[in-house]
């Protein structure tokens, strides 16, 4: 199973290097953890845990890995703010670049999730990032 787990990852990677316009792997695990990371600040708990569910574990834990003691979630933050998190946390300072690998990594996550809690995810987050999610 490990075997076919590792070579799921690899093929994931491979398709966020090749869709977000990344350079190497090692780009695509980087924006890969930044936008899982900023996806699971912007999640409800119970949607977060039914998504991490459908991810093999190197992504679930990237999703789950910001926890913060109090945690106020924006309903309305920007499609730009949130790109702009994304950035960041990618050590990039390029938030108009953000949306290519952030469409990636969604479209590949949303692979995994199926169409039941694709939809649950995009109703779960601010208008604009939804949006985000279902266009990916």
């Amino acid at each position: 199973m490990s075997q076919s787990n590792g070579s799921d990852l690899e093929r994931y990677y491979q398709q966020v290097e090749e869709n977000g316009y990344l350079r190497t792997e090692d780009n695509a695990r980087r924006w890969s953890t930044a936008v899982l990371r900023a996806l699971g600040i912007n999640l409800d708990g119970r949607t977060k845990k039914r998504l991490a569910k459908t991810l093999p574990e190197a992504l679930a834990y990237d999703l789950n890995r910001k926890w913060l003691l109090l945690q106020f979630r924006d309903k309305n933050k920007s499609r730009d703010v949130f790109l702009k998190e994304v950035a960041r946390m990618s050590g990039n300072t390029d938030a108009d670049f953000a949306v290519h690998p952030t469409r990636a990594v969604f479209h590949e996550v949303k692979a995994y999730a199926g169409e039941e809690v694709s939809n649950d995810v995009a109703d779960a987050l601010a208008p604009e990032i939804g949006e985000l999610w279902q266009q990916a």
